[in-house]
């Protein structure tokens, strides 16, 4: 045999004993066993010859349009870049897939002005905040200060009076 040879039926025999393995603790259909086969030999094959499969594998994408931007911003949702499908907010959605905002602004060439939330989302969000008195800061919180020290000295004390001395 020459030197060839052996690394490819170690690759063969490498994925016949992963196949085997995921088979015997998982249920796989018939027609999905030769797909599978193909998958991890190419996975083995990639790693063996020492190249990067996310380099080939990923092409870069494509930077957004001024139109396509526009059209992703909708009132009740964003529509992803990644997989196209709308999103109230994507912080979520996108440290699911390992990228942050700005990494997300640079990958699709998006303004810096671009939403994180949708719209309508943000502005029930803030009703909602107004509603429950958040954001005024400290002058709604002295004004409720000095209302409440006047009412406190107007107001009869609670529990049994001091004794008195006889």
């Amino acid at each position: 045999m020459d030197d060839t040879a052996t690394p490819t039926l170690d690759v063969i025999h490498l994925t016949a004993d992963i196949v085997a393995a995921f088979i015997s603790n998982n249920s796989l259909p018939a027609s999905e066993l030769p797909t599978m086969l193909i998958s991890v030999h190419a996975a083995i094959s990639v790693l063996a010859n020492g190249s990067s499969a996310t380099a080939s594998a990923e092409p870069e994408p494509e930077k957004a349009t001024p139109s396509q931007i526009k059209k992703s911003i909708t009132p009740d949702a964003l529509i992803s870049f990644v997989d196209n499908k709308p999103y109230k907010t994507l912080k979520r959605h996108l440290s699911t897939r390992g990228l942050d905002f700005a990494a997300y602004r640079a990958r699709y060439g998006l303004p810096s002005d671009y939403p994180t939330v949708a719209p309508n989302y943000s502005a029930a969000r803030s009703a909602l905040a107004k509603s429950l008195g958040l954001g005024q800061g400290g002058a709604r919180a002295a004004s409720k200060a000095t209302a409440s020290d006047a009412t406190d000295a107007d107001k009869p004390k609670r529990g049994r009076p001091a004794k008195t001395a006889v």
